[in-house]
């Protein structure tokens, strides 16, 4: 025994729990965290809860593949320090693993002068970030992209694609050799937040853990409220509609364009995207969707629109943006509304030459007052706070309350994150 540590700390199993440490979540943030758990703590012992029959079935199985820069991202920010890191992790992940990828890099286009100031601050915001970019006239767009037009660009030179599918696999595959147990179809349908531990419930097992971590993306917010938390925010999702090149037209697009985004709303707006295996997505729109899982249209969840719909939030942020929303709308509903959108960066493009492409998700998530969070956010245990519940305990929760993109491309720093948190609850307690 070394004198002066907990149980957890030299890795054993603390007395009385089924599991030190349970995931809630199999998509690439929860598979990150139980990796970064067993390679921080050998010996912990650690579960990861998947509601679906397979890993990655919801985001991380339905993004666009972009490795992101973090050109983006308010300095400073969780989104700026994981995604600029981590950005250059995924890459080297993907190369040890011999994973699918590709650094392209990517140009961000104005289309008119208009957009000009947004460029240049977007230019300042990716040095600061320590992001090498380099600002484009005409003619620099058009030696990287020939057939996208704009008055001036900025190309970003770390950014990429990847398949994260393949990338949140393989994770889970490391995370299992090292000692952690996979359970999918393992939907979480109670939680008990006891001063000695936590029991979850699903239809097939009662389990308890010294710590829960909730990574469940699109219903974060629900499982904070089982355990008893008020997570203060709402995921309210966001569909995000795409459609694809025919394979004769994909030559007109050689890597990844983008708008210049609007820094009133979070999404970037219709894009252009090569992927790992060739195929160019174009889009999204993004629309509100009536499910949490709602990829289409015809899927609607009468339990998940009841929510949203009583969420305050929901209506501040459809009156702040319901003109935005109606242009989206209007797109989703007409293919030559939605192709007019993609001619002002790719003139060339017309109606026939696209086609349908799957729909993800977005779990965003809405406060009361209508604001949408703009940064990866956290609840839960905090390593730096003192205990404030009525017992003077710390918490044993930590919940993922928002990871919408870029936590595909920041997941591995994300993971280490959320394990802090989680061993440093777990620690708390002995």
């Amino acid at each position: 025994m070394i004198a002066g540590t907990s149980a957890a700390e030299r890795g054993e199993r603390l007395v009385g729990y089924d599991v030190d440490v349970l995931v809630v979540g199999g998509g690439i943030v929860g598979l990150s965290t139980a990796y970064a758990l067993v390679r921080e703590r050998p010996g912990v012992s650690v579960e990861v809860l998947e509601k679906e029959d397979f890993l990655a079935s919801h985001q991380t199985g339905r993004n666009s593949g972009v490795i992101h820069s973090g050109v983006y991202y308010r300095p400073g920010s969780f989104k700026a320090r994981f995604a600029v890191g981590g950005a250059a992790e995924m890459v080297e992940f993907c190369r040890e693993h011999g994973i699918a990828h590709e650094v392209t890099g990517k140009l961000i286009v104005a289309v008119d002068r208009e957009e000009l100031p947004r460029l240049h601050a977007l230019a300042r915001r990716g040095r600061e970030n320590g992001i090498p970019v380099r600002e484009l006239d005409r003619a620099g767009i058009a030696e990287h992209e020939p057939h996208v037009a704009g008055v001036a660009g900025l190309h970003v030179g770390t950014t990429g694609i990847c398949d994260f599918p393949a990338v949140a696999r393989r994770l889970g595959a490391l995370a299992e050799a090292a000692g952690a147990r996979l359970r999918p179809a393992e939907e979480v349908l109670r939680v008990d937040h006891r001063p000695d531990g936590v029991v979850v419930g699903t239809r097939r097992a009662e389990l308890r853990a010294g710590v829960l971590v909730n990574c469940a993306g699109l219903h974060s917010d629900r499982v904070a409220r089982l355990a008893g938390d008020d997570p203060g925010v709402r995921i309210v999702p966001f569909r995000g509609e795409y459609y694809e090149l025919v394979p004769e037209r994909r030559g007109l697009v050689r890597g990844l364009v983008y708008p210049v985004p609007d820094p009133a709303f979070p999404f970037l707006g219709v894009h252009l995207t090569r992927g790992v295996h060739g195929d160019v997505h174009v889009g999204p729109n993004a629309v509100p969707a009536l499910a949490l899982e709602g990829y289409d249209r015809r899927t609607v969840r009468l339990r998940d629109v009841a929510a949203t719909a009583a969420f305050p939030g929901t209506w501040r942020i459809a009156r702040r943006h319901w003109r935005y929303e109606v242009g989206e709308l209007h797109r989703s509903l007409s293919k030559r509304a939605f192709t007019a959108a993609v001619r002002r960066l790719l003139p060339e493009v017309a109606t026939e030459d696209l086609v349908p492409a799957p729909a993800g998700v977005r779990a965003q998530a809405v406060a009361r007052d209508g604001t949408l969070l703009d940064d990866f956010a956290f609840a839960g245990f905090d390593p730096e706070a003192k205990p404030d519940t009525a017992s003077g305990r710390p918490s044993r929760l930590v919940h993922v309350l928002n990871a919408p993109s870029p936590a595909a491309t920041a997941s591995l720093p994300i993971g280490r994150e959320v394990a802090r948190r989680a061993l440093a609850a777990l620690d708390a307690e002995r």
